[in-house]
């Protein structure tokens, strides 16, 4: 069931309000789903029934994304600010220290959320920050070009092109490896979250100068990555590996940028083996 809860975020310019939209199923641990840049809580849909059998899940739509609002003025898109609003919400839903498992995006921003050890555990998909200069910019020009493509793109074009599998892989296959598995509904509706995202353009300016290179010592870390990922290459899991020595890192089979739809169950398992 999905909800909308305000938080009280301290700003430079007082104490302001922030509005996230989020949905919550199951019982167990708390677990926090935080999804990629331009895209919405629904891409988690794949592995959520999965996951709350045997977790208390809450997957966020973050700022700017889905059905949440961009931040107020005065407040930027960059990883302090969403470390005190990711703060903010798991205080006002009660979640003392959930786990977290985040993708692209959302991966960097649980790995930060474990840096200042907010979280007890961390499951990264595919995480930003551990790209070189020019797999950044790839990566980036990769992005805007998705996203022009879908704010140009007229719905009915959209609609009609999701009732095939060709026209789901033509629309979908950037982040999917199997893009013919997404239905067409998911596919009109995260094509209008990309074209609609109000915090796209100020998350990817935050992020130019982004690289994590923290140890995060006594967190349990999973890192996972799809040996179909067009958009960040496999090669910056082992980046990753070389910065967190400890962490686990996992190779997801046939998956691309976003797993989660490519193989389920592999990706509810990884990350149910990474929250215990």
């Amino acid at each position: 069931m999905s909800a909308t809860v305000t938080l009280t975020v301290p700003s430079p310019r007082g104490p302001r309000s922030v509005p996230l939209s989020y949905a919550r199923v199951g019982t167990g641990e708390p677990l926090l789903l935080l999804h990629g840049i331009g895209h919405h809580r629904q891409a988690w849909d794949p592995v959520v029934d999965i996951l709350a059998a045997e977790r208390d899940v809450i997957a966020v739509d973050l700022p700017g994304c889905g059905d949440s609002p961009a931040l107020p003025d005065g407040f930027a898109h960059d990883l302090p600010t969403m470390n005190t609003v990711l703060g903010a919400l798991c205080e006002a839903l009660e979640l003392e220290r959930p786990h977290v498992a985040g993708n692209s995006l959302g991966g960097l921003l649980a790995l930060s959320l474990g840096r200042e050890k907010l979280v007890r555990s961390v499951t990264a998909l595919a995480p930003a920050g551990f790209w070189s200069p020019v797999e950044r910019r790839y990566a980036f020009g990769v992005l805007v070009a998705m996203r022009q493509a879908a704010r140009s793109m007229p719905l009915p074009v959209v609609e009609r092109l999701s009732r095939s599998a060709a026209g789901r892989t033509v629309l979908t296959s950037t982040i999917y490896a199997r893009p013919e598995r997404r239905s067409p509904e998911a596919v009109v509706a995260e094509t209008l979250a990309l074209a609609r995202a109000e915090g796209f353009s100020e998350t990817l300016r935050a992020g130019t100068a982004v690289q994590f290179t923290e140890n995060l010592p006594g967190l349990p870390v999973t890192v996972a990555w799809g040996t179909r990922d067009r958009i960040l290459v496999r090669r910056q899991g082992i980046r990753a590996k070389y910065v967190m020595p400890r962490a686990r890192l996992v190779r997801l089979p046939g998956c691309g940028h976003v797993p989660m739809n490519d193989d389920p169950a592999l990706v509810a398992r990884v990350i149910l083996d990474g929250s215990r």
